[in-house]
């Protein structure tokens, strides 16, 4: 499924987590983590627990250890990043009008981008690894990282407004940032799936990798960015800067989402519940 061929290490932090893969390669200051949530490969709230109390894990000062300068989120499903956010569980909180259960993961989430796309907080470069389909949240959260980079084979986009909803999670933040606000909506708006060499083309794939090649291609991107690692990374400072994107815009958004979830109609959860079989087929290995 995967080469890579990264031995796991141990450090002053232990893991003992279930929806996560950790491997560090102490050499190229690199982090790893394989996503395994189980029963889909969605964002299950277990999922988006454990990548937090990783990230809390590394970057708290009481561990005496220091954080790697490199973080890559992957799966190990060969050709599934993530299938978006949990529609069992959606369905669950529409049916019995809990906004409380809705906003909750909404802001679950959100927490989890947005320390994925300022670097916990810290000098770290996330990457994302996209070599299978992602989408909705998944979608989400693999723009959110610094740098994405996407196998030829994959496919991205954000189903929602399928289903009469949109992609609360920071889609339209994101992205109107790095392609426009117009082509921003029409993306949202259209439903429509992309291969990953057409988002390479609009500038939202940063790397686009031969099918098998992007372990690699992970691997060739930090030897670059090493020969100018300042200036890489001021420059990124610099962007967050010139067109900043605020926790508090994701929390209003997540709420947006939330209030137009609770008026979904009957028709609209029917959609969501073929969608939930589509989920319930890609079954994660344990």
């Amino acid at each position: 499924m995967h080469n890579n061929t990264n031995l796991k290490l141990k450090s002053n932090i232990e893991e003992s987590f279930t929806s996560l893969d950790i491997q560090y390669d102490h050499q190229r200051n690199l982090a790893w983590y394989y996503t395994q949530p189980y029963p889909r490969p969605c964002c299950t709230p277990g999922l988006i627990d454990e990548i937090q109390q990783w990230y809390g894990d590394l970057t708290n000062p009481e561990n005496n250890f220091n954080p790697p300068q490199y973080i890559v989120i992957a799966s190990k499903m060969s050709d599934v990043f993530n299938l978006g956010g949990d529609l069992k569980l959606f369905a669950q909180f529409i049916r019995s009008q809990n906004k409380t259960g809705l906003l909750n993961y909404a802001i679950s989430c959100i927490d989890t981008l947005y320390l994925n796309h300022t670097g916990l907080g810290k000098d770290i470069t996330t990457i994302s690894l996209v070599q299978g389909d992602a989408l909705g949240g998944g979608f989400e959260f693999a723009i959110s990282s610094n740098v994405l980079i996407a196998e030829r084979s994959a496919k991205m986009g954000m189903p929602e407004i399928l289903f009469n909803l949109f992609p609360g999670m920071g889609a339209y933040s994101i992205l109107s940032r790095k392609v426009g606000q117009p082509m921003a909506e029409k993306m949202i708006l259209s439903g429509n799936l992309y291969s990953a060499e057409q988002l390479y083309e609009m500038g939202i794939v940063d790397i686009l990798a031969d099918d098998g090649k992007g372990e690699q291609a992970v691997h060739e991107y930090i030897k670059r960015e090493n020969r100018s690692k300042n200036g890489h990374r001021a420059f990124r400072k610099a962007q967050r800067l010139c067109n900043p994107i605020s926790y508090d815009e994701l929390k209003n958004i997540a709420e947006v989402w939330a209030e137009a979830a609770l008026k979904l109609e009957d028709k609209d959860l029917r959609m969501i519940e073929r969608l939930i079989t589509r989920q319930s087929a890609k079954v994660n290995p344990r």
